[in-house]
């Protein structure tokens, strides 16, 4: 069961490579996209907000963390568990600024962009695009670490062959181990019978 539980750490060595690198970009680019006219407003660079905070940098800081754990842990259920984080914080991206106007409007912001293509392209960018990247290599990942190769399977059944101890706790050696053989007999046995080899002779004819 423990062989089951352990995985090659390259396995997710890529996907995890990648949200980290998605992560960064999510949590950053409020802050440097006006140097480029792709931002939000406010749009300044290295303006903080609490709409940027609960919108882009922890969701962001989120999947940077799960994409840590899933491309360094050589454990299944760790691994499994860094990418649920990485997805669930994707979908915060897609979904977390239609949410934020339940209880605070305008923490989202605009996109400044001068045409609508130019708009859509932030939109894409900052939020909905960036999320949907996100969940899906999260869900690629856990649908490597959730899957039991033959390989794996070989390895954990020959390491439980290995670690199972041989049946019946006194078990003898019949090669190294002589039972000697006993003979038993009733103590109330009586010899009945003489038999005596050769002729017998009639001892009262005369």
């Amino acid at each position: 069961m423990t062989g089951m539980l352990r995985v090659p750490r390259s396995r997710g060595a890529l996907s995890g490579v990648l949200l980290v690198l998605l992560g960064l970009w999510g949590g950053l680019i409020a802050f440097v996209g006006p140097y480029f006219h792709y931002a939000y407003t406010p749009d300044k660079a290295w303006t903080y907000t609490t709409g940027r905070l609960w919108l882009e940098i922890v969701p962001a800081v989120a999947v940077i963390f799960g994409g840590l754990i899933l491309g360094g842990s050589a454990s299944r259920p760790v691994a499994i568990f860094g990418a649920w984080l990485a997805a669930l914080s994707g979908a915060w991206f897609v979904v977390g600024g239609m949410l934020s106007t339940l209880w605070t409007a305008g923490w989202l912001g605009h996109p400044v962009g001068a045409t609508n293509l130019h708009r859509v392209v932030e939109q894409i960018g900052f939020f909905a695009g960036l999320g949907v990247v996100i969940v899906f290599l999260a869900a690629f990942a856990l649908g490597r670490f959730t899957v039991l190769g033959a390989r794996e399977r070989m390895v954990a059944e020959e390491e439980a062959a290995l670690d199972t101890p041989p049946s019946g706790a006194h078990a003898r050696d019949p090669v190294t181990e002589e039972i000697p053989a006993t003979t038993t007999t009733s103590p109330n046995t009586e010899v009945e019978e003489t038999r005596v080899a050769g002729p017998t002779h009639d001892t009262t004819s005369a």
